[in-house]
């Protein structure tokens, strides 16, 4: 510290939460990395094969909880059935072509997509 100065313990513990030690549940950390996206916005995740397209079916957050746990039983599953999907060439024209909007969430390194009209 320059001259002295001490940090206040509100400052330190900001700083423990930018290192990790943030005390926000999962669930939390997931709604806070969720939101809707254009087509438009997403594109550059397509082009560097980062988006996942959930199906509908499934709750987004459970996709993001799962991914997040490392729970390949899970992830594996979907996969297989095809509720969990990296999207085509012929996805992203449709997509495009339409405006289409998605819920989307964050889960480095993807970011997983839903039609947002199933998360309203």
């Amino acid at each position: 510290m320059e001259n002295g100065d001490e940090i206040s313990p509100a400052a330190e513990q900001m700083r423990y939460g930018m290192l990790g030690g943030n005390p926000a549940s999962t669930g939390e950390k997931l709604e806070k990395y969720t939101g809707v996206a254009s087509w438009k916005d997403l594109l550059p995740h397509f082009k560097s094969e980062a988006l996942l397209y959930v199906d509908p079916t499934l709750a987004i957050a459970d996709v993001g909880a799962a991914i997040t746990a490392d729970d390949k039983a899970k992830v594996e599953g979907w996969l297989a059935r095809g509720d969990l999907v990296r999207p085509g060439e012929p996805h992203a024209d449709h997509w495009a072509s339409s405006d289409a909007t998605f819920t989307a969430l964050v889960v480095s390194p993807f970011v997983l997509i839903q039609p947002a009209e199933y998360n309203g």
